[in-house]
């Protein structure tokens, strides 16, 4: 087995924490992954891995180690690509990031109007509502809501999200439109616990934080369903402005108390800089940065009632 391949293995066994894992992510035998590892344990003359019966972690060798193996497969994976010509020319396999909701309604549109533009690019998009560690993951390309963690990133902001109230007119026209956040008490709430607190809501008064506890009748495990709920008339919710907006444009929902809304959060296409950026990286985040940086419900202006 040859060093670059042992260093492959010894990266899969630090990140899945297991052999058995690492040996189905490299399809291969566990047996096989231990040899690797007892191996160049032994060439180095150091335990790069604790095991015990129930848990494996790295040694501090083992830590410094892991980080020198990543730079090396890097650089050997961008001497490679440099010698394929996919510095010059868009082409492999992209790997894309995105919260589910938006990458897909604004998102996946986009990506596939950028195949048909590269035919020698292939994609793999993780649509997923978690902060993907992008060096860990193998991703390319990032769209991040929020403001980032990550050192070392490279990010183009495309536009911006608001933290918005929203009802159908019909349940406003009912119970009426609350002019002050602490109204929200007595009202009708259904929330989501996939991106948002359930116990209470953050707004901005006077140009300070303004919290309100808040008591939801029904509590849904996806935004769409907390968005379709108010839709239909059964209550109030609150979600992000991208969500809602082709509801709001069409009249289904309506926006309130948005002179208490806490400040936009941006929306932005992040990648890595390291080095040179192959043709792949650079032409999607620059289609991908074009087209969102278009999009209205990006780019929200507030809506008034008149």
């Amino acid at each position: 087995m040859d060093r670059f391949h042992e260093m492959q293995v010894f990266v899969t066994v630090a990140e899945e924490e297991g052999f058995a894992a690492a040996a189905r992510r490299l399809n291969t035998s566990p047996p096989s992954v231990t040899r690797a590892i007892a191996a160049m344990e032994a060439r180095i003359g150091t335990q790069l891995l604790a095991r015990t019966t129930r848990s494996l972690h790295l040694t501090e060798a083992g830590q410094r180690y892991l980080d020198d193996c990543r730079r090396i497969l890097a650089e050997l994976e961008e001497a490679e690509d440099a010698a394929a010509g996919s510095y010059s020319i868009p082409c492999g396999q992209l790997t894309v990031t995105a919260p589910v909701l938006f990458g897909e309604l604004y998102v996946a549109p986009v990506l596939g109007a950028y195949l048909e533009q590269f035919p020698l690019v292939n994609i793999n998009a993780l649509l997923v509502d978690r902060v993907v560690n992008m060096t860990d993951e193998g991703v390319d390309v990032a769209v991040r809501i929020g403001h980032l963690h990550e050192p070392d990133q490279q990010a183009i902001k495309v536009g911006e999200v608001r933290r918005v109230v929203c009802a159908s007119p019909g349940y406003l026209d009912q119970h009426g439109r609350p002019q002050h956040p602490a109204q929200l008490r007595d009202a009708r709430l259904v929330t989501s616990s996939a991106s948002q607190r359930v116990s209470e809501w953050t707004f901005a008064e006077g140009g300070q934080p303004l919290t309100v506890a808040i008591e939801p009748r029904l509590v849904v495990t996806a935004n769409n369903a907390a968005i379709n709920l108010a839709r239909l008339g059964w209550g109030m919710t609150r979600v992000l402005s991208y969500q809602v907006a082709a509801a709001v444009a069409a009249g289904e929902l309506e926006i309130v108390l948005e002179d208490f809304e806490p400040a936009a959060l941006p929306i932005q296409v992040v990648f890595h800089p390291r080095g040179r950026v192959p043709a792949k990286v650079h032409t999607f985040v620059d289609f991908l940065s074009q087209q969102l940086g278009q999009d209205v419900a990006l780019n929200p202006t507030r809506q008034r009632r008149g």
